[in-house]
């Protein structure tokens, strides 16, 4: 039987597979699904390829957080080799139905820095996914490589985020936050103070430059489509 058109595969990049229907996501003011997150967190990934960055596929962060058992976790989580990343960002989605994929209604991001030991939580929507964040959180610290004599990773909730201003972005914000942390690890600035990115968050993440994002990401794909 013939496929659908929007079942349509459209590009392979690198382990991300995308189709027409992706592109239709990008082309309207619809909620980001995971398959377009997983395929800009690559592109961040191959833009800033240092080794010690990890941008973690969405569905990847979803089994940490509901992995039904916890024993197996550990098995799932080693080959990311989190104790040799120095920063580490996770998509986080409010779906807790693990036989559901893409059942979720809000995404934010969890981003972990080692040199100040610490998880911060951005949320668009005023910290609608503070429980998730912090299941997600809970799940990962004891993974994160930290010495006996040295304390757990904390966690902070940022309560200076860029909100959004509608009920569809918030996949954008998380992709638009993600670059501008990635910027900052890249930019050599001085990683030990209390800052952290905060300050390149806030002037690159705005309603205009979000809403930007769409056409970016959609101009994205159609130039590695041209090229295959």
């Amino acid at each position: 039987m013939e496929k659908s058109g929007a079942d349509e595969k459209i590009l392979s990049f690198n382990d991300v597979v995308l189709r027409q229907s992706d592109l239709e996501i990008l082309s309207g003011p619809n909620f980001l699904n995971d398959r377009i997150i997983e395929f800009y967190f690559s592109y961040l990934s191959s833009f800033y390829p240092a080794q010690d960055i990890l941008l973690v596929p969405p569905s990847i962060a979803f089994w940490i957080m509901n992995c039904p058992v916890v024993e197996s976790l550990k098995d799932f989580v080693e080959p990311l080799h989190l104790p040799d990343k120095k920063l580490i960002i996770f998509p986080v989605n409010d779906n807790e139905d693990v036989c559901k994929a893409e059942a979720g209604f809000h995404w934010s991001l969890l981003a972990f820095e080692r040199n100040a030991n610490v998880f911060v939580h951005h949320d668009s929507n005023r910290g609608m996914n503070k429980w998730h964040a912090k299941r997600l959180y809970k799940a990962v610290v004891g993974y994160m490589g930290v010495s006996d004599s040295a304390s757990a990773p904390s966690y902070l909730e940022c309560i200076d985020s860029p909100l959004q201003v509608n009920g569809y972005d918030c996949g954008l914000y998380v992709t638009a936050i993600a670059r501008a942390i990635c910027s900052w690890h890249n930019s050599g600035e001085d990683k030990e103070g209390d800052g952290l990115w905060y300050s390149s968050v806030k002037a690159q993440v705005t309603p205009s430059s979000v809403a930007e994002m769409r056409s970016e990401i959609l101009s994205l794909i159609r130039n590695f489509m041209d090229t295959k």
